[in-house]
């Protein structure tokens, strides 16, 4: 690879795994001209072109490749051997990549990441809350945050809490106004904020009803695709919300909004911290695993 570094050939294959120049930057912490600028340069030193450029698409050409095809494995072995050498390293550095969603981004936000901040310096958290299922490996995180029946059988898994639970909830002047609902069935005579997933498709309330999960479909004026907003929107006796009981917890505590449907509502999988098994790693990942198994001790 004389002549060449490798951030060049970095920046080949994040292009290649995202599909997109725009999103294989924001991977790599650059913007779009700089990485723009880098394959330019490359491929002005190699004479091929690398890459099919449209306005709405980004193909390897054949020779891009051919290039990635004897470039990775290499790459990877340069990778895991520098891995090597910061795992010698006294003081924790670097930055680690970590993905999750929205809701357990939220819970883990003080608990985990700052804590790590606060104790490690130097250490760098790039923390990516998409809604959207990823191959951690592929997309080049060195963990991820999901519940325990969303993780890979494969990965290593350290739960970090007990189970979890959505949380029906109302302002109190809603309910003056339109009444509790009894059952999930009640739902149906009742204003809910809907929420939209990130596939567009709108998420079904989960229940228990009888012992068996039971899901259901509610309508109302409403639909948002954030729960901050929708809990403002709750907040203001627009509808019924249902969230995760952890982004409405203090809102309960104080009398703010009143939980409705309790006994039907029933214990979710605990968040994992998971990640692949890897010999040698850095320092600053063995750290975060730590803190992540210290978490799970506490929280027990």
């Amino acid at each position: 690879m004389r002549g060449h570094s490798l951030a060049e050939f970095d920046a080949v294959i994040a292009i290649a795994r995202k599909g997109s120049f725009r999103a294989a930057a924001l991977d790599l912490g650059l913007s779009t001209s700089a990485l723009s600028n880098i394959i330019a340069r490359l491929e002005g030193q190699l004479g091929v072109r690398l890459f099919n450029r449209t306005t709405r698409s980004v193909a390897l050409t054949e020779a891009g490749r051919r290039l990635i095809e004897q470039v990775a494995p290499a790459l990877a072995d340069i990778h895991h051997a520098l891995d090597t050498v910061r795992a010698q390293q006294d003081t924790p550095a670097g930055t680690l990549r970590i993905n999750t969603f929205a809701t357990a981004g939220r819970e883990i936000l003080a608990p985990l990441v700052l804590e790590c901040l606060r104790r490690f310096p130097l250490i760098r958290i790039d923390l990516v809350s998409e809604g959207n299922l990823v191959d951690i490996v592929a997309d080049g995180f060195d963990c991820g945050i999901r519940s325990r029946d969303l993780v890979p059988s494969d990965m290593i898994a350290i739960p970090l809490g007990p189970a979890r639970r959505h949380a029906v909830v109302a302002a109190p002047a809603y309910i003056a106004a339109h009444g509790v609902p009894h059952r999930p069935a009640d739902l149906a005579g009742h204003a809910c904020i809907r929420t939209r997933l990130p596939n567009g498709a709108l998420l079904r309330w989960q229940f228990e009803v009888d012992g068996q999960p039971a899901q259901v479909e509610v309508d109302g004026p409403l639909t948002l695709d954030e729960a901050s907003l929708a809990r403002l929107a709750v907040l203001a006796a627009i509808g019924i919300g249902y969230f995760m009981e952890s982004d409405v917890a203090e809102d309960m505590a104080t009398g703010r909004l009143v939980r409705l449907l309790g006994e039907w509502s029933p214990p979710l999988a605990p968040l994992c911290l998971y990640y692949p098994s890897r010999r040698n790693p850095p320092a600053a990942f063995r750290v975060f695993v730590e803190l992540a198994r210290e978490l799970a001790r506490t929280a027990t």
